[in-house]
């Protein structure tokens, strides 16, 4: 796995420098604004830090040499250096610093649940060790460094699980892992490839991108009560007072008169255009009326995954709007639904278009393994999150860091 930083003055400037020299397989790990040095550093134009990752077929063949703990001295970037000798090197740096602000507190809660765990198994073998045990002590040391690292790796396993990531994935990310383990391997290198391989299964999501022709009409979809209506307003509030875009919104529910109210009231606060859908006309008329806008907001009718016939009817409708073209479709999700439910509701989805994934009550729930299930089952990446009702506050771009550090253990930000 190569990670490494590229600092430009925008974030696309990086993006496109990092495809240019490792390809278009990279997955964005992380923005920042890079921070500049020198006493009159705040004169220098604003820089932008992108930390990209690209996984190797090559990586299963490495070995690790690394400092001792990850929040160690500057020297201390992990090397995975191949086995074989008899090839060319390759080292991959991994900038320890960064690694340390993502993980947090993240490493420190699993060592100590670790030392822990470890206590009481020496305290255990102490009180049954005979005197011939305690002749073999040398040759038992030897094997206790590959004991820490089976312990911690089934730590993580435990955590995992507990955060509710379905035991299949787990399985698969703990045995992916087991190929590049070697002896001796420091556990901070352990959890730092275990966090960097569950940030490259969420991967990064365009969310909501201009169009180059026309309006780009933003298709929210979803069953009822997840807060389709509360996520439009919000998404539209982002473009249209902080991004100073022209927004109209729509609306297709016509099943629950407060829905439509509730969109107009928000309609009336950002000073926007508002309708109703009723007929495949309606859509025509709205999409050629507000042809000169940047962004057209669409709230679809919320249903129950079981209702075949409600199904049918939102299915035309929104066949009507994405043959307009310009249609990036969001399948909007609690994150307190119970897994199987979203499953149900993914599958209702899953063949009409493609979407991108929106998470909503975020703040709701202390587990968020579903996430990560829902995403890998669906193939469909997670753009958005929101957290509370607050307009348009309460939610933002979906971050694969801070969510992986809670599935690992780490506490919630």
């Amino acid at each position: 796995m190569v990670i490494k930083k590229f600092i430009y003055k925008t974030e696309n400037e990086a993006i496109e420098a990092a495809k240019k020299e490792l390809g278009p397989g990279i997955v964005v790990m992380n923005v920042r604004e890079a921070k500049r040095k020198g006493l009159f550093a705040f004169l220098k134009p604003k820089m932008m830090e992108v930390t990209v990752a690209l996984e190797e077929e090559a990586d299963l063949g490495v070995r690790a040499t690394a400092p001792k703990s990850i929040t160690g001295e500057k020297a201390g970037s992990i090397s995975l250096v191949a086995d074989d000798n008899t090839k060319p090197t390759k080292t991959l740096s991994m900038d320890s610093e960064n690694i340390e602000k993502k993980l947090d507190s993240l490493q420190t809660l699993l060592e100590n649940k670790f030392k822990e765990e470890k206590k009481e198994t020496v305290k255990v073998e102490a009180q049954e060790k005979d005197e011939t045990q305690k002749t073999e002590e040398k040759s038992e040391g030897n094997r206790e460094s590959s004991d820490d690292q089976s312990r911690f790796v089934r730590l993580l396993y435990n955590t995992m699980l507990e955060n509710e990531v379905s035991e299949k994935i787990a399985n698969e990310i703990i045995d992916d892992l087991e190929k590049s383990l070697k002896p001796n391997m420091p556990l901070d290198y352990v959890l730092a490839n275990v966090y960097q391989k569950m940030i490259l299964k969420f991967e990064k999501a365009e969310g909501i991108t201009p169009s180059e022709n026309g309006p780009r009409i933003v298709l929210a979809m979803g069953p009822t009560g997840v807060g389709k209506t509360t996520t439009i307003a919000k998404l539209a509030s982002e473009f249209c007072v902080r991004q100073k875009k022209k927004v109209a919104l729509l609306t297709t529910d016509t099943y629950r008169i407060a829905a439509a109210e509730q969109l107009r009231t928000y309609a009336n606060i950002l000073e926007v255009p508002f309708r109703v859908i009723y007929t495949e006309e309606d859509i025509t008329n709205a999409l050629r009326d507000f042809n000169d806008f940047d962004y057209i907001f669409v709230d679809t009718t919320g249903h129950s995954h079981k209702n075949s016939e409600q199904l049918d009817n939102m299915q035309k409708l929104l066949e009507s709007i994405l043959k307009a073209g310009n249609c990036q479709a969001f399948l909007v999700l609690s994150a307190t639904t119970k897994e199987s439910d979203l499953i149900k509701i993914v599958d209702n989805y899953i063949g009409i278009t493609d979407f991108q994934l929106i998470f909503t009550k975020l703040d709701e729930t202390s587990s968020l393994g579903s996430l990560l299930n829902v995403k890998l089952y669906s193939k469909s990446k997670i753009a958005y999150v929101t957290c509370g009702q607050n307009v348009p506050d309460d939610y933002e771009e979906f971050n694969p860091q801070k969510t992986v550090k809670r599935l690992l253990g780490g506490k919630e930000d």
